[in-house]
């Protein structure tokens, strides 16, 4: 649900862009902000729960990138200071919701067994 606010206060803070970037940095910034929720929602259409984690990580990949291009945008001063901070926040708080849920849904993650392998001559197994 955080991640689909994101994506509003980030299409918002793109319209307030230049003309001349509106195909450019707004798209972009767009593209990457809706593959947040839209990874999100796929890893969570997975059978399996590696396949969700993983997609859990693209999904704070593409947080990364709108980072990146909201600085751009600011360093252009094409944004102000203030909504640059207010965006940055709301990443922050994104990026640290996936990584809460990337931490127990990797507890709930089985270990993975040593296939094939035997104890070696002489060790002993308890």
């Amino acid at each position: 649900q955080k991640s689909m606010d994101l994506v509003v206060a980030v299409y918002e803070v793109a319209d307030q862009l230049p003309q001349t970037e509106r195909f450019e940095l707004a798209r972009q910034l767009r593209r990457a902000v809706v593959s947040v929720p839209a990874n999100i929602a796929e890893g969570t259409g997975r059978a399996h729960l590696g396949e969700y984690i993983h997609h859990l990580y693209f999904a704070r990949g593409s947080l990364m990138e709108v980072s990146t291009l909201l600085e751009i945008a600011r360093r252009l001063d094409y944004l102000s200071e203030s909504s640059l901070v207010a965006c940055l926040e709301f990443v922050d708080h994104v990026s640290r919701m996936l990584c809460r849920l990337v931490e127990r849904l990797e507890q709930r993650r089985p270990l993975p067994r040593a296939a094939g392998r035997r104890p070696r001559a002489g060790s002993s197994v308890s």
